[in-house]
């Protein structure tokens, strides 16, 4: 683990920097994202592991953080070693590698070392986001990663499976589930230890299961009847519209998912072995754990992504 001697940040924190260690001897990692899937996994590992400053980028965070105001970036980076880089809201998005590429070349002017980015499979998009990162003279490591388990048990899945029907447009392809536990374990190794730098983690689950098959696996899980209904890109776009998603957000993650499950991503990879040296998880027990955990009781509130 690397880290290096900080006194401006004594007294200039709050609640959002938890402070592990004896500062002269202790890394500070910013977490990007920190109350999301992935990100409050990784804080909970951070907090952990011991002489680990954490300190948690948010909107609501103090310091402020917001991708759309350059301005808040100076000082919630200010102090840092590495980041763990979540982007919302998605690395597709139009303008999101340019966006990566000034916030990169911030943090590598401010001093910090290391930037771990949270990627996705088979998109254009969030490639050219890994380039803008890795051109930023930091040291980098890409974590790229399958569709969320997650997705049906913290995220906006988790309602579908509660009513019984997950549509989605597509079709019959499988995909190979990634545990955010994974993600998260990957990630951390990545802030924290030697021999990850300049590497790209394509991370699944150990199978690959159609959306059809993962609602059988819920159905028997939740003891609920959960069914999986392809819809077309244009009616799932027009579904997002009636649940309250502005027009061009729909359409944007509409024609995301149609791209992505459209079979480019149904191959498995070993990006969690080749990162940690075990398996991942698999996708029936990462839902069974969630099931244990309450995800889908009615009154459950869940976190955002």
């Amino acid at each position: 683990m690397f880290g290096r001697g900080r006194g401006c940040l004594a007294g200039g924190m709050t609640a959002d920097t938890v402070n592990t260690a004896n500062e002269k001897n202790s890394t500070t990692v910013l977490v990007l994202g920190g109350t999301g899937k992935t990100g409050r996994r990784v804080v909970s590992r951070l907090r952990r592991r011991g002489n680990v400053e954490v300190r948690v980028g948010s909107r609501s965070g103090r310091p402020r953080f917001d991708w759309t105001e350059e301005s808040t970036w100076d000082e919630v980076l200010d102090g840092v070693d590495a980041v763990y880089v979540v982007y919302a809201p998605d690395l597709g998005a139009p303008g999101a590698d340019e966006v990566m590429g000034s916030f990169a070349r911030r943090a590598v002017a401010l001093g910090v070392r290391r930037l771990v980015l949270l990627s996705g499979r088979g998109e254009e998009g969030a490639a050219r986001a890994e380039r803008a990162v890795r051109t930023s003279g930091a040291e980098w490591t890409v974590v790229r990663c399958a569709w969320f388990v997650q997705a049906f048990s913290e995220d906006f899945l988790r309602d579908a499976v509660v009513d019984g029907t997950i549509a989605l447009p597509a079709g019959e392809v499988p995909e190979p589930f990634v545990d955010a536990d994974d993600i998260a374990d990957v990630a951390v190794a990545a802030l924290l230890d030697d021999g990850h730098a300049g590497r790209v983690y394509e991370l699944t689950g150990p199978r690959a299961l159609t959306f059809a098959e993962a609602a059988a696996e819920l159905s028997e899980v939740t003891g609920r009847e959960v069914r999986y209904a392809p819809v077309p890109e244009a009616e799932y776009g027009a579904m997002l519209v009636e649940h309250g998603l502005p027009e061009v957000e729909a359409t944007f993650l509409a024609e995301l998912f149609s791209t992505v499950l459209d079979g480019r991503n149904a191959h498995l990879t070993d990006g969690v072995r080749e990162a940690l040296g075990r398996p991942p998880r698999d996708f029936g027990e990462a839902v069974r754990d969630a099931a244990a955990q309450g995800a889908w009781d009615l009154a459950t509130v869940t976190p955002g992504a």
